[in-house]
């Protein structure tokens, strides 16, 4: 079934909602994973931890092991399907349920997540679904014990989570309507990153590998545009790290902020959190970022247009080098003891050819950050519609049609 033809799936005529059930009264075995000691270098014995459970999925970015040679229980081993509930952690992620699909050959889980068996007239995929909608996620996070920062959901507490369950039939039926939306996502996403590879190439290869032949103070001219704090609500812009660009927030009472003078920044500006410079944080502003302040940690740069192009320098400021010669120049440990030596910034060395080269690869680089900003903004489209359907399905809201149905049914 494809995205254009799944409203011709559902039923017209008003049909009963789903009976509801009680989870304990679908569920034949529930445990927690062993009690393990890891360690981050590669063994033969992965564990899946509370970090690698996503919403509905299993993420492999951050792995630890047990140690070679530690014995193991079966009982811990992960089977493909296998529904797993985060039972610890903070209170906006714990009650995280994916379904292990078989991403690693062999690993076991730990005990900061549960297992569910669930009975054989209720499909995995279609609880996996079921856990990761609104009406689930509100159950289990209602049931949620603890403060901000470490919270548990106990069996005890969620065995009476109302479920609307409908036939075994009906429930494939869900999951392959659904499962078109994940394969329209995963393909989107699949494009995003592509097309991220490939914008890296292409900034090694026009401007990274490049001999440096300037300094930042060529084309970077301090400012100061000093003013009163507002005194009422005001939006104050802030930079990501890793060169992610920039943020807004608003601060609802100017008098939380200990500071009697502010900072306006222009389009174009380039701004740097001397504090966490060594971590990425630079950026040009936005034209809608004009009526933002920021404070004395945001220095400020006009760019000199005689020396260079805005787009360009958008594109240098995320090379490679850019965050190693950052990090050079900002001395001391972690965080906030990590201060940006602003003389240093404008001595730092960069290459700079000239303005119709500048003009071209500034172009023809955020040519392709649009490309990819386009296709996140597909995927996030796509999330967004299968949520939606998801809350309209899950319920019984919305019925598929018998005939449709019918297909599922075993013989």
């Amino acid at each position: 079934m494809s995205l254009k033809t799944i409203d011709t799936a559902f039923e017209g005529n008003a049909m009963p909602v789903f009976k509801e059930v009680k989870l304990k009264e679908i569920v034949t075995d529930n445990c927690l994973g062993g009690n393990y000691q890891c360690v981050e270098y590669v063994t033969p014995l992965p564990v899946i931890k509370m970090g690698n459970l996503g919403r509905g999925t299993i993420t492999l970015e951050k792995m630890e092991y047990v140690s070679d040679g530690k014995i193991l229980s079966n009982r811990d081993v992960l089977k493909k399907k296998d529904i797993l509930l985060n039972t610890r952690n903070t209170l906006d992620l714990v009650g995280k349920v994916a379904m292990w699909r078989g991403e690693l050959e062999y690993s076991v889980f730990n005990s900061n997540i549960m297992r569910i068996t669930f009975s054989t007239n209720v499909l995995n995929e279609y609880m996996n679904y079921y856990f990761n909608s609104y009406s689930a996620l509100k159950q289990l996070r209602s049931r949620a014990t603890g403060t901000t920062s470490v919270a548990a959901i106990y069996w005890r507490d969620c065995q009476n989570i109302r479920i609307p369950l409908p036939s075994l039939s009906e429930q494939k039926a869900i999951v392959a309507l659904l499962s078109t939306w994940d394969i329209v996502i995963e393909k989107t996403e699949r494009l995003v990153q592509t097309k991220e590879r490939q914008k890296l190439g292409e900034l090694h290869s026009r401007i990274s590998r490049k001999k440096a032949n300037s300094t930042i103070g060529t084309f970077a001219k301090p400012v100061v545009r000093k003013v009163d704090k507002p005194e009422e609500s005001y939006i104050a812009l802030g930079i990501r790290s890793h060169f992610k660009g920039t943020f807004k927030r608003l601060v609802e009472d100017p008098k939380t902020v200990n500071m009697d003078s502010l900072f306006r920044v222009k389009e174009n500006d380039l701004i740097v959190n001397i504090t966490f410079a060594w971590e990425g944080a630079i950026a040009l502003v936005k034209k809608e970022d004009e009526e933002c302040y920021v404070s004395h940690r945001f220095p400020t740069y006009e760019i000199k247009r005689s020396k260079a192009e805005p787009c360009f320098i958008r594109q240098l400021i995320m090379s490679s080098r850019m965050k190693y010669d950052l990090s050079n120049i900002s001395p001391g440990g972690a965080g906030r003891n990590r201060v940006l030596n602003k003389k240093d910034f404008l001595k730092m060395p960069i290459w700079l050819p000239d303005l119709e080269t500048q003009k071209n690869i500034g172009e023809y680089l955020g040519a392709i950050d649009n490309e990819i900003d386009l296709l996140k903004q597909l995927a996030e489209k796509y999330k967004t519609q299968k949520h939606g359907l998801m809350q309209k399905m899950l319920t019984g809201e919305w019925r598929i049609k018998p005939e449709i149905v019918n297909q599922y049914m075993e013989a």
